[in-house]
């Protein structure tokens, strides 16, 4: 597949080109080469301390919501699905803040508390949705919205219990937000997508036969329901370590997969492996946006609230053509 290895190169080197160029924009200047030749330079501290990290978080987070999105879209057969609106980032989020709550801190505990949320959160939707009669997909997207709705709601009453410090923190979870991470965080997160996303790549070609339907999938010797649960439990696993240190960043998983489908096809062997580059790149260019703006509007907007924008308005203009088509 010579094309395919070309689409996954390509995004390598776009990734990689956005985070060179965020590491070097900032509102104090650097050079890029000072930093790399001497060791001893504020450039290379700079780099080093304060912009790599965050530029990496937001790499790590774009590249697992991204690939989370792919599979549960070609899981759910509906182009709508995403972690966010899903409900799994929500319940990750519930799961964090209970952690924090009672007094965990541990960067390696945390992400378990919202593994846990995520797939609580998961099991409800799944359930909901399969007690619906018709429509599945969209019973899965409103079920989705509800549990969503619950959590920022469990998360605000949780506000009212805690210190003025934690209930400012809580509301940067509800949010999203990108800062500098403590390297062992940083990590944990690089650990728990890596292990996720190889679950959920290894199910590839297995999640093309599910787009022939259930019974035809089947036929073909595929468990449909072995499948379904590797990867709800998969994509809980990345988006709970991810929610756990930037809180809700929506609709990346929504907007990486609909524009690379657009130009790669809906092969899922291509599309999960090309979304991790593509997908970082993306965060990495909103929080880019979060950044700048700091220059015009002197403080910096949540980079889940560039998000949103982006991604609410794409979640918008696909619900009414899918309603559209299926009145038509």
């Amino acid at each position: 597949m010579p094309r395919a290895l070309g689409v996954v190169l390509l995004s390598l080197a776009v990734l990689l080109g956005a985070i060179a160029f965020a590491v070097s924009f900032g509102t104090e200047p650097i050079s890029l080469t000072r930093a790399l030749d001497d060791a001893s330079s504020l450039d290379r501290a700079i780099v080093v301390e304060v912009r790599l990290p965050r530029v990496l978080l937001g790499a790590l987070a774009g590249a697992g919501l991204s690939i989370v999105g792919v599979a549960l879209q070609a899981l759910l057969r509906n182009p709508l699905a995403e972690p966010y609106v899903l409900g799994v980032s929500g319940g990750s989020a519930v799961g964090a803040t209970l952690a924090i709550m009672i007094g965990i801190s541990s960067v390696s505990v945390v992400p378990l508390f919202a593994l846990g949320g995520g797939l609580a959160a998961t099991a409800v939707v799944h359930a909901i949705a399969a007690a619906a009669p018709t429509d599945r997909g969209m019973t899965v997207l409103l079920a989705g919205i509800v549990v969503n709705a619950m959590a920022s709601a469990v998360i605000t009453f949780v506000k009212t219990l805690v210190t003025q410090t934690k209930a400012q923190e809580l509301l940067f979870w509800l949010t999203g937000f990108l800062d500098v991470p403590p390297r062992s965080s940083l990590v944990a997160i690089a650990v728990y997508v890596a292990i996720g996303a190889a679950i959920l790549l290894r199910d590839a070609a297995r999640l093309n036969v599910l787009a022939l339907g259930d019974s035809a999938a089947e036929h073909l010797g595929v468990s449909v329901r072995a499948v379904e649960r590797r990867i709800y439990l998969a994509s809980a696993l990345v988006v709970g370590a991810i929610v756990s240190v930037t809180g809700l960043i929506g609709f990346v998983g929504l907007l990486v997969p609909h524009a690379l489908r657009r130009v790669v096809g809906p092969d899922a062997r291509v599309l999960m492996p090309a979304s991790l580059g593509f997908g970082g790149a993306v965060l990495v260019a909103c929080d880019l946006v979060s950044r700048a703006s700091f220059r015009f509007l002197y403080r910096e907007p949540p980079v889940g609230a560039v998000t949103a924008l982006l991604g609410g308005s794409l979640f918008l203009f696909l619900f009414i053509r899918s309603r559209r088509a299926q009145s038509s």
